[in-house]
């Protein structure tokens, strides 16, 4: 069946969160704990990046979390530490390389477009907003506004619905193999893998439609798609 549309995963897939999360790390330590040397600096910003798990730890554990580990002079609480985080992490937002070149490639087929992400909607939302990238979508759906999350079947469902599409001509990109490849793959959508934090789960039972390393390899597979 042909393609109709194309589903992005936000967080490192159109959105650079290694990028985002670590600058935001350094500007977090920067105004909370100016008073330690570089190098604590330094493994500060690592110890969070690994106790954020690539964005999958519970915002609330995570920030209850330092609160009781960081070096502080005047100890916050978490709500202090949750309300600064959707202040300035959506500012620290940075596109995907090529995530521009791949949206217009899709754009050139004529293909629909949407974006489904877990996450709060005020955080989600904001970065798209910063990253300019609403007028290119057609659906916008975070999990925090549907009040369900992938891989969670009707997640995909209510995405397809908005889109006016079915799964099978419907293709969806992301990087992680379960919330976006596997997820997608039960509502018969075909996966494109984009490797990034993540290796490949073989014990989901599936492969992905394709693989990719970078954003731009999308319109060589439109392309092949098509002849």
């Amino acid at each position: 069946m042909e393609i109709s549309a194309v589903i992005f995963d936000l967080d490192n897939t159109l959105m650079d969160r290694d990028h985002t999360f670590r600058t935001f790390s350094q500007k977090f330590v920067a105004d909370y704990l100016g008073h330690v040397d570089e190098q604590k600096a330094r493994d500060i910003v690592g110890y969070m990046r690994i106790t954020d798990a690539d964005g999958y730890r519970e915002k609330q554990g995570f920030f209850e979390e330092l609160v009781e580990r960081l070096p502080w002079l005047e100890r916050p609480n978490a709500d202090q530490l949750f309300a600064y985080y959707k202040e300035h992490y959506m500012k620290e937002a940075r596109l995907m390389n090529h995530a521009l070149e791949a949206i217009h490639a899709c754009q050139a087929q004529g293909y629909k477009l949407g974006i489904l992400t877990n996450g709060h909607h005020e955080i989600q939302y904001g970065k798209v907003e910063h990253l300019e990238l609403e007028s290119y979508f057609d659906v916008i759906l975070t999990s925090g506004e549907a009040g369900i999350k992938k891989p969670d079947p009707k997640i995909y469902e209510m995405i397809l619905e908005k889109l006016g599409t079915t799964g099978e001509e419907t293709v969806f990109v992301g990087d992680h193999p379960t919330n976006d490849i596997w997820g997608a793959s039960q509502s018969g959508m075909r996966g494109i893998f984009l490797r990034r934090s993540f290796e490949w789960d073989q014990q989901l039972g599936i492969e992905p439609w394709h693989v990719i390393n970078e954003l731009n390899e999308l319109e060589d597979i439109w392309q092949k798609v098509k002849k």
